[in-house]
């Protein structure tokens, strides 16, 4: 291409007088009198073909080699020379062509790359593997010629067959390097940007999402995010599924965009909880039908579970239990935790901190997500992702180490579903602490895992902001990042220490406090709960107590009747009575032994005062306790129920065994149609906690 090239000063007078010449005497252009510097000058600074475009790539050819040593320039050619289609630079044509780089080419290898600058499009082996493989004998025969390379050497490349082989994805992490040349720091002398990719990771996670989306509908897209805790190093960044497919919005860097996170914040509300002394780990919740200043949230499965640990709440991620506990900490107060930990939501337009946020109602980027949660794994600090080698490390106390450790420990229990039941991982090392979310809509699908080196997020969606029904965090997401976890290098440690202040205790259901001896009569359920510091809360406050009544209750009973009485009540030598009480809503999940030690006895006729008005009760109308449902004569078909109900607050909730079959308002039947045989409790429920049940049987026909 340019045998002086080590010896002229960016302009060969020789080759330029022979071009000419060459010109004149045929009438058109027949070869090029440029040299290497000439058409790096050309790469550089676009000219025309004109004799004073000519001269101006002469002139900063003359530039280049004042400025920059010859191997810089070579660099330079190397590195930006079209090399056919859309490729430039040995690297990209290295793996576009031959799926290798260029440390890995055979002498035959080589010589075809260094050939094809000469014409690029007239010797692309992909579509002219003939008209390639003459050029590449030509290099080869000049090597042997110059006595760079021996005979043996040569006659054995010349063997090789040129492949028609092209991959339109020489890149690496594109949106990576997109946003690296958009605004990162640069070295001062080399101008190379040195990341914490790592290539074999990078090329992994690229081909697993592009093969994971395909079956996926038009327009989906997915983004996963590896960060190092330790380091907060980031080892892999797909923006994207497949940066080249428009169809799937492969531009759009789904790692920065700001999306509704659904459920993914709530361990961190949980953990903040447990740092202010609200719960522990096995704190009494209660999912159930409530409403919060005209705010009525739902679970995703539109079921309730009645009582339910912290635990089991946060591992589920049910929605209501975890409103109920922002609603106590305090919408604004949660926002400036995060904000402290270096977690910035993103609000709507004239909107604020508000209970949604703990399901979806604000907005948050993967990328800020998934750096919060290495907070689980580094004692509570969290940090901002190091995308340059030469980026300090900045971290913020999200929580305490002790709130951080036993957050994991409720993550990492709640079992994997791509495992078989009951197996669990190979080491405590590799055990993930994972939450999922599922924005409003099903517009957006989240998991992010924690393991003791990785932190990993995972978001799947349409870009463009369309629902995608059927995908959710769990079925969508979550099957991703197992296979991210599981393709992360091995790595065999022992389990995190319990950090100090942590300690594992037994407390008692329904007070949520210790027990008061082996035979606590007020211990109806026993459980083993994590505590921080010492702290064990009692139950929270009943909302549905208007009264707000201390736990356990004392109340004074009449022996002659064993019904309540109050002080000024005509009751010879009344006795106290304490009742530990469950909160008023989890009744109809209770068992029968737990309903008759937690109910105060009704007021005794004795102290002659009014009963309660019927919108503080509800009562099932025209279902008698073991009424039997049957089809009318030779009916196949199971029968129907019409449910109706007196009294009641707020609206109605119809539940069969606890599964919600229809929801109404007040004095407003609905119709059932049962679906299977058997004996069930009917239970109606309203939103102050006030509820009714009777045991039905169903049978066929």
């Amino acid at each position: 291409e340019d045998r002086y090239f080590r010896y002229h000063p960016g302009v060969n007078p020789w080759s330029l007088c022979r071009a000419l010449w060459a010109c004149v005497r045929s009438g058109k252009i027949v070869s090029g009198g440029s040299t290497l510097t000439m058409q790096v000058a050309r790469i550089f600074y676009p000219h025309s073909r004109a004799v004073g475009g000519k001269l101006y790539q002469i002139f900063r050819a003359l530039q280049l080699e004042y400025y920059y040593t010859k191997d810089q320039i070579l660099t330079f050619y190397l590195n930006y020379t079209p090399f056919g289609g859309p490729i430039e630079g040995v690297r990209a044509a290295a793996h576009a062509y031959l799926g290798k780089s260029p440390a890995e080419l055979s002498h035959a290898e080589a010589a075809l790359l260094a050939v094809l600058p000469q014409s690029p499009t007239r010797l692309r082996p992909d579509r002219h593997p003939e008209r390639a493989a003459l050029g590449r004998d030509k290099v080869l025969e000049r090597m042997a010629a110059f006595g760079v390379w021996d005979a043996e050497t040569v006659a054995d490349a010349r063997m090789e067959a040129v492949r028609p082989l092209f991959d339109d994805h020489p890149m690496m992490a594109p949106l990576l390097a997109r946003r690296a040349r958009a605004g990162w720091e640069a070295a001062a002398d080399s101008g190379t940007i040195r990341t914490w990719i790592d290539p074999a990771l990078q090329e992994s996670l690229e081909s697993m999402i592009r093969s994971y989306v395909a079956p996926l509908p038009a327009g989906t897209s997915a983004a996963a995010l590896v960060l190092e805790n330790e380091t907060l190093a980031v080892k892999a960044y797909v923006g994207s599924a497949d940066f080249l497919d428009d169809s799937r919005y492969g531009h759009v860097d789904m790692i920065r965009a700001a999306r509704s996170p659904g459920s993914t914040l709530k361990p961190f509300l949980y953990a903040f909880a447990i740092e202010d002394g609200l719960i522990h780990s096995e704190s009494l919740l209660v999912d159930a039908p409530f409403t919060f200043d005209g705010y009525s949230p739902a679970n995703f499965s539109l079921n309730f579970s009645g009582p339910v640990s912290a635990a089991e709440a946060l591992g589920r991620s049910l929605n209501i239990p975890a409103v109920d506990l922002l609603d106590r900490l305090e919408p604004r107060y949660f926002d400036a935790r995060l904000r402290q930990g270096g977690l910035d939501l993103a609000y709507p337009d004239h909107a604020g901190p508000n209970l949604s946020m703990i399901l979806g109602g604000v907005g948050v980027s993967l990328e800020d997500l998934t750096a919060a949660f290495t907070a689980l794994a580094s004692d509570g600090l969290a940090g901002r992702p190091r995308f340059t080698r030469d980026a300090p490390i900045r971290r913020r106390r999200m929580m305490s180490p002790g709130a951080a450790w036993i957050i994991r420990r409720i993550l990492a229990d709640n079992r994997r579903p791509d495992l078989p039941w009951g197996q669990l991982e190979m080491a405590e090392s590799r055990r993930v602490a994972w939450k999922t979310g599922t924005s409003y809509g099903f517009r957006d699908a989240w998991t992010v895992g924690v393991t003791d080196r990785h932190a990993v997020g995972v978001w799947v969606g349409r870009p463009d902001g369309t629902p995608s029904p059927g995908q959710h965090g769990r079925a969508t997401a979550a099957p991703l990042l197992f296979a991210i976890i599981d393709a992360l290098p091995r790595h065999w440690s022992a389990p995190p220490p319990i950090p100090e202040g942590v300690s594992r205790i037994e407390i008692c259901w329904p007070l949520g406090t210790a027990p008061d001896g082996g035979d606590d009569p007020h211990c109806q359920e026993r459980r083993y709960a994590w505590t921080l510091n010492g702290l064990v809360p009692p139950t929270l406050p009943d909302r549905n107590d208007r009264h707000w009544m201390a736990n356990p209750v004392a109340i004074l009973i009449n022996p002659a009747t064993g019904l309540r009485v109050e002080a000024d009540c005509p009751a010879p030598d009344p006795v106290v009575r304490l009742i530990a009480r469950w909160p008023m809503a989890a009744g109809p999940w209770l068992k029968p032994r737990q309903r008759r030690a937690s109910r105060i006895p009704r007021l005794d006729p004795i102290c002659h005062r009014p009963v309660a008005s019927a919108a503080d009760t509800v009562r099932i109308m025209g279902i008698s306790p073991e009424t039997v449902f049957r089809a009318p004569g030779a009916r196949t078909r199971l029968p129907a129920v019409t449910l109706q109900a007196q009294g009641g607050r707020g609206g109605l909730f119809w539940m069969l065994d606890g599964a919600v079959i229809a929801r109404a308002g007040l004095d407003e039947p609905r119709v059932y149609q049962f679906d299977r045989t058997g004996t069930f409790t009917l239970t109606v429920m309203d939103l102050g906690g006030n509820y009714d049940s009777v045991r039905i049987r169903v049978l066929g026909g």
